[in-house]
């Protein structure tokens, strides 16, 4: 397969400090609005209660500026997301020997906690901060250490190179000219390192154009994996069922794959 060059990367080198880590929170917000909004229980746009009994504040969910206002969605209900660990990081991660991770998106932080009390050092990346103090507060309890960084991606700072295992768990990356979603998750992946990014599948995109926003202007597995060469091996690339039945996600029954290693 044939890579295609991030900007200022020079080939072999591992210090692709070029090519950091990015995502504007804008672009997540608008991505998320759109998925939660493309979830079976939510496509009745005269309906203000979803199939989980909660009642949605319609007028709370755009700020002025037309943007999602993510830590909003968090205050409508105590808990949003399952509590659970996503499953395809459950079974890529318990094969591995514990090091350090990076989770892109990490909500309220069940992804974080679960990797960091097999072992893993966790580097933890969310826009929101109410979901970001729920995710330090359950931490807590359980008494494992997480560093939570209340950023998005490009405005994190982070090790080039610098995650045995980067997952991205149904991430918002706008796709850009030059690739740069793409290149920063290649580039924060180590060498021998792991690489998961997991998506939605049968996202319906005329549901999300009505809504005003279009599928194809964000990055999903498919263009990673477009991208990697022979230092990549694929360890999977397709679509898997999904059975998660709690949870704003849990009107999704497919997702799309990729899971990569970098072998040099």
């Amino acid at each position: 397969m044939q890579l295609t060059t991030c900007p200022n990367r020079r080939s072999g080198d591992t210090e692709e400090a070029s090519c950091s880590v990015g995502l504007r929170a804008s672009g997540l917000e608008r991505m998320r609005q759109t998925l939660w909004a493309m979830a079976p229980e939510h496509t009745h746009p005269e309906s203000e209660v979803d199939a989980h009994g909660r009642t949605h504040a319609r007028s709370r969910e755009r700020r002025a500026d037309g943007h999602f206002d993510w830590d909003e969605r968090y205050l409508e209900a105590d808990q949003m997301w399952s509590g659970e660990p996503n499953a395809s990081l459950v079974s890529v991660a318990r094969r591995l020997e514990p090091g350090t991770a990076l989770d892109v998106g990490c909500g309220e932080g069940a992804d974080a906690i679960w990797l960091a009390g097999l072992g893993w050092r966790v580097t933890a990346i969310d826009v929101s901060e109410v979901a970001l103090r729920r995710a330090r507060e359950a931490a807590a309890r359980i008494g494992v250490e997480v560093e939570w960084l209340h950023a998005g991606l490009l405005d994190a700072t982070l090790p080039a190179a610098g995650f045995d295992l980067v997952s991205a768990q149904y991430p918002a990356l706008s796709r850009t000219a030059t690739h740069d979603a793409e290149c920063s998750l290649l580039s924060a992946v180590a060498p021998h390192g792991n690489l998961l990014v997991v998506h939605h599948a049968d996202v319906d995109v005329e549901v999300a154009r009505s809504h005003g926003f279009d599928p194809d202007d964000y990055m999903l597995p498919a263009n990673i994996a477009s991208m990697l060469d022979d230092d990549w091996q694929v360890v999977v690339d397709g679509r898997r069922p999904r059975h998660v039945v709690a949870g704003a996600g849990a009107g999704h029954t497919h997702d799309i794959i990729l899971h990569a290693q970098r072998v040099r």
